[in-house]
């Protein structure tokens, strides 16, 4: 369990004051000029160290995604851009961030732009986030009235800028090529990829797309040094992670702990156990509804981290555990999330757009088992057909919740059919 000493975000819960006085009593914007004056190559150097994957579902390395930032840019700006927009269903560690300890987000963007070359950060938030994105303006201003933004920002002679820009709630604008033209004022489509951002991303410019948690921790990486993060959690899988734990449990929360915390201690330690007791569990959906379901005797004993979930077929994420009692229509829950994602498709690839109404469509006659058991299977094949092939990883998100549900649950999706027949027969 982690110790409160080690906790990065200690105003999580809003419980003290989230402007500049009170993030300054916390430590934030400590000797902010000592770090920039690293120099770029030291502060990649040290986020690579320190083991920090990406925060917003991938978990690629982000020290190494930043040292992919050119040097020589041909006289083009480079940008970082911040991707608050935050909408996997399950998810809420972002907002929590903006709303709470909005500058921890706006230090880390002045430090990770000094390390990338950057001269100025777009923070896309998403719409709904008012309250989210009115706090994190404050903070932007209140920065730059104190100096830490804008020319020789805090004292570092470094000079740099950071712009909030409100989405309008487009799932898909969370894929950065889509937030990218999002930004620029056209539609929210992704981007064929190469180029890549780094080569081409905002404006042509180079730019480094990152989740806000992954921006927001660096300040403190770089404080208490790369061997501290990387003496949490397990190997491959350092530091701190910022969970949201829904669904069928006593006290739904966020909460910050170790990397490769076991999923059972994690539910209740923090979110008072499953509603019913551990017994009454069916599944959870361990990291956003993009990441496939597991069954309650994989919960048992499953460590929180990347690599472990992978290797149950399943994935870390953004670490939102949706958690589903025996209560629950399993078929049904899914069903809504074929809706989900069929909806939120772009519509520019044909195996994305066509493919999705037709998984909602049999999904709606599961739920009644209003099928053959031969299209479970059809199912099944229909989402590895639209599974990694399509321009962006909205394919593969909306595919892997289906094909969890048939891995771990095929048998109540047999019985289910069978009573509807047996019914209509009778």
């Amino acid at each position: 369990m982690l110790r409160d000493e080690d906790r990065i975000f200690t105003n999580l819960y809003g419980r003290h004051d989230w402007r500049l006085a009170g993030a300054r009593k916390r430590g934030d914007w400590d000797n902010t000029a000592a770090i920039i004056k690293l120099g770029r190559d030291e502060i990649v150097n040290r986020m690579k160290a320190s083991g920090l994957r990406g925060r917003g579902g991938a978990g690629f390395p982000t020290g190494l995604k930043w040292s992919f930032m050119p040097k020589d840019t041909g006289g083009r700006p480079s940008y970082l851009v911040v991707n608050a927009d935050e909408g996997e269903p399950g998810t809420c560690k972002d907002r929590d961030i903006m709303r709470h300890d909005p500058h921890k987000l706006v230090e880390g963007c002045l430090i990770a732009g000094s390390a990338i070359g950057a001269t100025a950060a777009y923070i896309y938030i998403r719409g709904e986030f008012y309250n989210e994105a009115r706090h994190l303006q404050i903070a932007i201003d209140e920065a730059y009235d104190a100096g830490l933004l804008g020319k020789n920002a805090a004292n570092s002679g470094f000079d740099f800028d950071v712009y909030v820009h409100r989405g309008a709630g487009a799932y898909l604008c969370g894929e950065e090529t889509a937030l990218i033209e999002s930004l620029e004022g056209k539609k929210g489509q992704p981007r064929l990829k190469p180029p890549f951002p780094a080569g081409a991303g905002l404006y042509g410019c180079p730019s480094t797309v990152n989740n806000v948690e992954s921006i927001a921790v660096a300040p403190t990486i770089l404080r208490r040094g790369a061997e501290w993060f990387a003496g949490l959690g397990r190997e491959n899988n350092t530091g701190t992670k910022l969970f949201c734990i829904s669904g069928h449990v006593e006290r739904p929360c966020n909460v910050e702990e170790e990397m490769g915390i076991p999923l059972r201690e994690l539910i209740e330690k923090h979110a008072g156990g499953v509603r019913g007791g551990w017994d009454n569990l069916l599944a959870v959906i361990p990291g956003g509804s993009s990441t496939p379901v597991l069954p309650k005797n994989i919960c048992d004993d499953i460590l929180m981290d990347f690599d472990s979930l992978r290797g149950v077929g399943s994935g870390l994420g953004t670490a939102a555990v949706i958690v589903m009692d025996k209560s629950t229509d399993i078929i049904k829950a899914f069903a809504r999330l074929a809706h989900f994602y069929r909806h939120e498709s772009c519509g520019q690839c044909t195996p994305c757009r066509e493919g999705f109404g037709w998984v909602e469509r049999v999904m709606d006659r599961m739920v009644i088992g209003n099928a053959r058991v031969e299209e479970i299977d059809m199912l099944f094949e229909v989402t590895k057909e639209i599974e990694g092939h399509t321009i962006c990883a909205h394919g593969d998100g909306g595919s892997w919740p289906i094909q969890g549900l048939i891995r771990h649950f095929r048998p109540v999706m047999e019985a289910r059919i069978a009573a509807y027949h047996a019914k209509a027969a009778a």
